[in-house]
């Protein structure tokens, strides 16, 4: 594992980060998700019916900012280009996420999505220069 760059490396320990993504009329929406840093990139998962995934499907430019559990920010954000992962790619994030969050990544989230007939998703997210 190569060292993040020094905008991803407050969140190798992150365990919650606030994702704000936009609506098409730019309006900012956060939703807190566990993320997985690896290198010089990060990883989320989420659920395709899920309203994140449809924004960031029209706008992959968000944020991310240190959080608790319930998504209160902790510290500022950064903001960040997400890519949709697919294949080897998607294994990998797959693979971050379930080595960092054991039980609940990799147990618990692909069973609720299973259950309920989601498909996973996983998104690269990469800081951008301002």
């Amino acid at each position: 594992m190569t060292t993040p760059p020094q905008a991803l490396a407050r969140f190798v320990r992150q365990r919650t980060v606030l994702l704000t993504t936009y609506r098409r009329d730019g309006t900012p929406v956060g939703t807190p998700v566990n993320i997985a840093v690896e290198g010089d990139r990060a990883f989320v998962r989420t659920f395709d019916r899920a309203w994140k995934a449809k924004r960031l499907r029209n706008n992959p430019l968000a944020e991310i900012a240190p959080s608790t559990l319930r998504g209160k920010p902790t510290g500022p954000a950064i903001r960040v280009r997400a890519r949709l992962l697919s294949g080897d790619e998607a294994s990998q994030a797959a693979r971050a996420l379930d080595s960092k969050y054991r039980i609940l990544q990799s147990v618990m989230v692909p069973l609720a999505h299973r259950l309920r007939g989601y498909k996973t998703l996983h998104y690269e997210l990469v800081p951008v220069d301002e």
